[in-house]
């Protein structure tokens, strides 16, 4: 049942049954309905999801404006990273666009990991460095690329997912733009 969360911590670093054996009590299964939240804006995060089956989306309010910033898939961790490293409410809301099935363990729980076993140590470096590279190259994105260059590096990026299974208006609202610019940009790229 957890054996998908087993083998994406693998792809980081090597895990034997020892160092598994200490996370494996705290891991439990969760269902979570279309349109219902795994982390809302306010309240503090306290846990670490893994997405067996779904997607989730990452976004901040503004204004009353929704702000998207990352989608989440199958066999990738989601969390309010910040809320959980600092105890505070976050800043972010993570919805499901999807019924998701998730495997999901406290964070407190990692912490302690990390001071039991080196393996586990490592594991937290690794994935905060690859959060922090994921970090760098959305903000250079929307720093350094107009809206058309954002779209076609979405298309040609490893997030044909995103293309594939996320409502056009969320895309669009990723990429920082209106539907309707979305829709411009698109119609120009078919008559080229």
């Amino acid at each position: 049942m957890f054996t998908p969360l087993l083998a994406y911590i693998e792809k980081f670093v090597p895990l034997g049954n020892e160092d598994w054996d200490l996370l494996l009590p705290h891991l439990r299964e969760i269902f979570i309905q279309k349109n219902d939240y795994f982390s809302r804006e306010g309240k503090p995060c306290k846990e670490i999801g893994f997405i067996v089956e779904g997607c989730m989306r990452h976004f901040y309010t503004k204004d009353g404006e929704e702000k998207t910033t990352y989608f989440y898939f199958e066999n990738n961790l989601v969390t309010d990273y910040l809320s959980c490293l600092t105890g505070k409410p976050g800043l972010i809301s993570i919805e499901a666009l999807s019924d998701t099935k998730l495997i999901v363990f406290p964070y407190s729980v990692l912490m302690q990991l990390y001071s039991e076993s080196k393996v586990w140590e490592r594991f937290g470096r690794l994935i905060a460095e690859y959060i922090a590279k994921g970090l760098e190259e959305r903000m250079t994105g929307l720093l350094m690329l107009s809206a058309e260059e954002r779209y076609h590096q979405l298309l040609g990026s490893n997030k044909q997912k995103i293309i594939e299974r996320i409502p056009q208006h969320f895309i669009a609202n990723y990429l920082g733009i209106t539907p309707v610019s979305l829709s411009r940009i698109r119609n120009r790229m078919l008559k080229k």
